[in-house]
């Protein structure tokens, strides 16, 4: 007769399923060291990351920012290790109020906005700031051109800087809960004077956006849903859903520096940023000359930057991130049975 097992051993059965269970929910984090990969932001000092950009100069790092009252500071951050690499302090600025999104021109300029607006469109006026990215990654401090901005339809809270990737142009998308408008800015900004952003297309709530590095396509993110549109001529086109991950407060977006995928981004301490794949294509050669369509043979290497995210990607989830929340609902549930179920076993001991 085979002995009946210890107490231990039999709670090490359904706690190891309770493990794996977990662990198919959480994404390995850099374990491999690769560039652009899910990762973990490491820097206590980054509290709130409300915005990504991809570096066009040191493949495998992200600039960031924290949200309001932080100061003018910019992080860079490898994907490789979740580490910073380097602190950038922006002068020759006013001070920062509310940091919300991040962008990298064709020029090679980092564009910061200052475009929030936590009393809901109640200031006359939003800033942007813009400093060329470092060539070398160290602790520096920048002079930076501040930019004045205010919507011709009015004051807007807002959270998504957008800078074409071989226009220039600069794209504002505003955020309210019956939905937001895509604001246009000049051509060319404009330093010491008021630079005008016009409503060109509707967009639903939206806490981040990017371009594709050939401009075909724009993302925009939401607390829990991201979309992509077809992008022409200024102008939104055809859009479809992309599996975003579920993310517990859901703020930022980018594309990877070769348009292969999209990193997604939360806030709060230790937060995540999270790959998920795009379908089709190859690598982009620096053409994109035709929307969306490839700049290459199609590969597992990666995708044209305007590519299509996979709608099966990141865990399994839906275009709208109800996967993980029903993965989050069955570990619950696995949770609550199994501590029951030691309760029970406790009493008939």
């Amino acid at each position: 007769m085979r002995p009946y097992p210890s107490r231990p051993a039999r709670l090490a059965v359904p706690a190891a399923a309770l493990l794996l269970l977990l662990g198919a929910a959480c994404p390995a984090v850099a374990a491999d060291g690769d560039p652009d990969r899910d990762f973990t932001i490491e820097d206590s000092r980054i509290t709130e990351s409300s915005g990504l950009a991809a570096s066009r100069l040191h493949p495998g790092v992200y600039w960031t920012h924290n949200d309001s009252d932080d100061g003018p500071y910019v992080f860079a951050v490898d994907s490789r290790t979740g580490k910073t690499v380097a602190t950038i302090t922006m002068r020759g600025v006013g001070e920062p109020r509310d940091v919300e999104g991040i962008s990298i021109g064709p020029d090679g300029d980092i564009y910061v906005g200052d475009i929030g607006d936590n009393l809901d469109g109640s200031w006359s006026h939003v800033w942007i700031y813009r400093f060329p990215e470092p060539k070398v990654l160290r602790d520096a401090t920048v002079t930076a051109t501040q930019y004045d901005v205010k919507y011709a339809d009015g004051a807007r809270n807002a959270e998504a800087l957008m800078v074409h990737p071989t226009t220039g142009r600069v794209y504002i998308a505003s955020k309210n809960e019956d939905g937001g408008g895509l604001y246009e800015g000049p051509a060319k900004l404009t330093a010491g004077a008021t630079n005008t952003f016009r409503r060109v297309g509707e967009v639903p709530w939206v806490t981040d956006g990017a371009f594709s590095p050939d401009g075909g396509s724009l993302v925009l993110r939401s607390y829990f849903s991201a979309r992509v549109y077809d992008f022409e001529d200024g102008r939104l086109g055809e859009s479809r859903s992309v599996a975003a991950p579920f993310q517990r407060q859901a703020e930022s977006v980018t594309y990877t520096a070769d348009g292969s995928a999209l990193m997604f981004g939360s806030e709060g301490a230790g937060s995540g940023v999270v790959r998920v794949e795009i379908e089709g294509g190859a690598k982009p050669s620096g053409g994109g000359e035709e929307k969306g369509k490839p700049s290459g043979s199609s590969g597992s290497s990666g995708s044209s930057g305007s590519g299509t995210p996979s709608s099966g990607a990141s865990d399994g989830q839906d275009g709208d991130g109800k996967g993980s929340v029903g993965l989050g609902a069955v570990i619950i549930v696995g949770v609550g049975a199994l501590w029951f179920a030691l309760r029970r076993k406790r009493g008939q001991g």
